[in-house]
């Protein structure tokens, strides 16, 4: 997990400001946008490491 927490937390930071309230991923049916989760994901939350789990699925950290 710790390959696709790096993934992200490098791509956020090239993720325009105005792009970041955007919604990135739906957790039980609730949108987390790129901030949010740059927040739970760093602080290596349980819902950090379900969003990064989501996004490894749907192929978006490669």
């Amino acid at each position: 997990m710790e390959k696709e927490r790096a993934i992200f937390l490098n791509a956020y930071a090239n993720v325009p400001e105005p792009l970041r309230k955007d919604t990135i991923v739906l957790i039980e049916k609730e949108p987390y946008s790129w901030e949010t989760a740059y927040f739970e994901i760093k602080k290596e939350t349980e819902l950090g490491k379900k969003i990064l789990k989501t996004l490894k699925q749907m192929e978006i950290l490669g």
